[in-house]
């Protein structure tokens, strides 16, 4: 049990219903003890009221007055000055045991000692008051300082999220304390009551309240709520819901703070549910309920809107380590994947050359199916190499030499390379003769394999009696190469997917035969030699890929070397 004492607002003595049971019956003691001590001097002074002076009792009188009021409050001083007006006019005062005097300044010591003890209960009453919110502020600040070192002295987000719960509930004296994740997922945090999701509140509200209650809109009738589903419309709406002790809810049109037109509501709420904002986004739901009726005063709820926000803060901080946790699971996962490919790649790469060394044996003596045993030997030859170079790529090991190459030069190697496959399709070049020529600084056989698989790309994607469109020209800093073909196109949902390792897009499409890990490769390629490859749409239909790599300046916009100085 922690030793910290539930927060306690300035106290009012037209609000004792709302004190603690234990402050009420100090407060009624105080009455009872200074009432008894007044008659008792009373008393006294009648026996030997001759032999007094008027100031003697006024000045003992006014002892009485002070005492109950730095005891009693204010209303006990007010009650105490009152009496020993009276009873100093009956019992003390000629002619006795009547109400009159028979000195016109009488009268005015009468209203001189009615007048000191109502100025001195006022400002010892004050100064009472003072005193207590000072109390208050130290007991606020030592909760958030509380506050502070729980969240702080635990590693876990969800420990230091159940460590608020436990803060906010000893702070504000309710005998449950709950906070729920809004959005779903696993249970948020509690004090003394079970806390679930807000989502899943709603879909098993008997996880959280067994008991149903009679709802409402604005204070109309509804029908029926429980909890869990009061939960789930506060994280939604981001407004305040209150749970009455007589079973009926409100829900509130009130989104920031807990004061707003909710008085009268709270005098009789059994629980108080709050949203959670960050950033002016509702994260989740705080709820306070007691067995009874919540004791919440103005200044504990301006105590308790500042603590709600450090759960909300919790649950905020929880959201993102779980975000941290799954985006390095991710990664983890991925790095095993590398390496998982990279070595069951090199350990096929033996057995498919066994494979089509034999494969090419058998074929030697006549046997047709070794040139099929030999073409999908090479087939998987070339998805392990393709396997082996992504890997390469993502652990930044593949070599790359930058030099300066023509545009001309790598479009025709690469029209070369995949003449044999073009079976009679038309492939049109474009290049940019203006001055200067494109000339670029990249590796002139990775330049070459991006390209080709462009082509290979475009032809197998496009209808047969299409041509395709090469072009290279010069854009500022970058070379750009074009591949455009008049195929299907690509989904706007797709056009970053399809550089994904092994993605495919859905729908109709040729069997290529490939693996899908083409593009990938490619722009893995550009990008190692500090490029891009984008994808865009073409206009009348098609697709339209873009290999961007540096450029190199050109001869007239190289700095002239200085030249060497003249010798005697």
């Amino acid at each position: 049990m922690s030793n910290l004492q539930p927060f306690q607002g300035p106290r009012r003595w037209r609000r004792w219903r709302h004190l603690p049971r234990h402050a009420a019956f100090a407060r009624a003691g105080a009455w009872l003890f200074w009432t008894a001590t007044l008659v008792l001097v009373t008393v006294a002074m009648v026996s030997v009221r001759g032999e007094l002076d008027q100031a003697h009792v006024t000045l003992i009188y006014l002892l009485v007055v002070l005492g109950g009021s730095a005891s009693g409050g204010r209303a006990l001083g007010f009650f105490l000055a009152c009496g020993c007006f009276l009873l100093i006019d009956y019992y003390l005062q000629t002619p006795y045991d009547t109400l009159s005097v028979d000195k016109p300044h009488d009268w005015l010591v009468l209203l001189a000692f009615l007048v000191t003890a109502t100025v001195a209960t006022q400002l010892l009453g004050r100064a009472n008051a003072l005193a207590e919110a000072a109390r208050s502020r130290a007991e606020e600040i030592d909760h958030l300082a509380s506050l502070g070192a729980e969240s702080l002295s635990v590693g876990r987000a969800e420990e230091a999220l159940a460590a608020i719960a436990k803060v906010i509930r000893e702070a504000t004296g309710a005998a449950e304390c709950a906070i729920y994740l809004g959005g779903g997922g696993t249970p948020a945090a509690a004090a003394a009551a079970a806390a679930v999701p807000a989502a899943a509140a709603a879909a098993a509200p008997e996880a959280v309240n067994a008991a149903e209650a009679v709802g409402s809109h604005a204070g109309g009738p509804g029908r029926a709520a429980g909890t869990g589903e009061l939960v789930a419309w506060v994280a939604a709406h981001g407004r305040v819901a209150v749970e009455h002790a007589d079973g009926t809810t409100l829900r509130s049109s009130a989104t920031i703070g807990t004061s707003a037109g909710l008085d009268a509501e709270l005098g009789r709420a059994r629980a108080l549910l709050l949203p959670l904002v960050v950033h002016e986004k509702t994260v989740g739901v705080l709820r306070l309920a007691d067995r009874t009726v919540l004791r919440l005063d103005p200044p504990r709820r301006r105590f308790l809107d500042a603590l709600a926000y450090y759960a909300a803060l919790g649950l905020e901080r929880m959201r993102l380590v779980a975000e941290a946790e799954h985006a390095e699971a991710l990664r983890e996962a991925d790095r095993l994947k590398d390496a998982l490919l990279a070595s069951v790649s090199h350990d096929l790469r033996t057995p498919l050359t066994t494979i089509k060394a034999l494969a090419h044996a058998i074929a030697a003596s006549g046997d047709e199916r070794a040139a099929v045993i030999e073409q999908q030997a090479d087939r998987l030859n070339h998805m392990v190499a393709d396997l082996l170079d992504l890997s390469r790529l993502n652990a930044g090991g593949l070599p790359v030499n930058l030099e300066i190459n023509t545009g001309e030069d790598v479009v025709g190697a690469a029209i070369q390379q995949v003449a044999g496959a073009l079976d009679g399709r038309e492939l049109r070049t474009t290049l940019a003769w203006q001055e200067p020529m494109p000339v670029g600084r990249f590796d002139f056989v990775h330049a070459l394999r991006i390209l080709v698989n462009l082509i290979e790309n475009a032809l197998k994607y496009s209808p047969p009696d299409s041509p395709i469109d090469i072009s290279v020209a010069n854009e500022g800093t970058a070379l750009a190469f074009s591949v455009a073909d008049r195929g299907r196109g690509v989904p706007a949902a797709e056009r970053e997917r399809i550089f994904e390792p092994f993605y495919r897009m859905a729908g109709p499409s040729p069997d290529s035969g490939g693996s899908g890990l083409g593009l990938a490769i490619a722009r893995r390629l550009a990008e190692a030699q500090e490029g891009t490859l984008t994808y865009a749409e073409r206009p009348g239909g098609g697709s339209i890929f873009t290999l961007r790599l540096p450029a190199a300046p050109s001869a007239a916009e190289e700095p002239a070397l200085p030249e060497p100085a003249a010798t005697s």
